[in-house]
């Protein structure tokens, strides 16, 4: 009886931990990222545009938009933070927090279409004291910020990938493509790291140094790095970034 209990309390207990996810996912800003990534990728389809054929360019289009479909990312993304984050809640929590708010706020300000648009040129030069500094490198050496710019950066530039590869089947072989992925991302990876202190500077600039400093104590904590983690697994399998877009299972209806 004990463990028909506790089986009925589980069961009864599931529908509360997947509505967690699907709050922190919300509460966290991955829908309106995931809509920002989404106007830089036909901000990069029409870079294309006027330097090929109409029927070469509709394909880039259409298979670029069938790798990157919205839902379909919002679905392997939260699938993937799911998987790899056993309690949400402390995350939640600090994310409906007024200062995750700010946080996220910050956060989406930055990706948005007509900010990156401003800072096309780069971020302006942010002058900070010590104190500043030091907390901004805990908070660069806390966050995934490398990774995660990294593989938004190899999508975007990788929307021609699929086309080319439908067009030359063969031009690749798997493994010398993911040579290439891997050698792009650890680059990438090096160029981020290069200005990532400046970087945070500016994004988290209307954050006070207390605030700044309760930022990377929630980055730098247990639940913060089980957060963060599970963040970039989700980035990383949203984006799909190298993998083969005929396995990419379309978003369905009700998840």
């Amino acid at each position: 009886m004990r463990l028909l209990v506790a089986a009925t309390l589980l069961l009864l207990g599931l529908p509360v931990l997947a509505d967690d996810h699907a709050s922190l996912y919300q509460a966290a800003g991955w829908p309106e990222q995931r809509a920002h990534f989404n106007d830089a990728l036909t901000a990069a389809q029409q870079r294309y545009q006027k330097t090929l054929p109409p029927a070469v360019f509709q394909a880039l289009v259409d298979n670029s938009n069938r790798r990157f479909q919205p839902e379909a990312i919002d679905q392997r993304a939260q699938a993937a933070l799911r998987g790899q984050l056993n309690d949400p809640r402390p995350a939640l929590a600090f994310f409906q927090s007024a200062l995750g708010r700010k946080i996220i706020t910050a956060e989406t300000l930055a990706t948005r279409r007509d900010q990156l648009a401003k800072n096309v040129n780069g971020l302006p030069r942010v002058e900070a004291d010590a104190t500043r500094r030091l907390l901004v490198r805990h908070l660069a050496q806390a966050l995934p910020a490398r990774e995660a710019g990294a593989e938004v950066s190899l999508a975007l530039a990788g929307v021609a990938a699929d086309s080319l590869s439908q067009m030359l089947p063969g031009l690749l072989g798997g493994g010398q493509a993911q040579g290439m992925i891997d050698g792009q991302r650890q680059r990438l990876m090096e160029q981020i790291g290069n200005d990532l202190d400046n970087t945070l500077l500016y994004v988290y600039r209307d954050l006070s140094d207390p605030e700044l400093e309760e930022f990377v104590t929630f980055a730098q904590s247990t639940e913060g790095k089980a957060y963060y983690q599970a963040a970039l697994a989700a980035v990383r399998a949203g984006l799909a970034v190298g993998q083969d877009a005929s396995n990419l299972a379309p978003a369905q209806q009700g998840i």
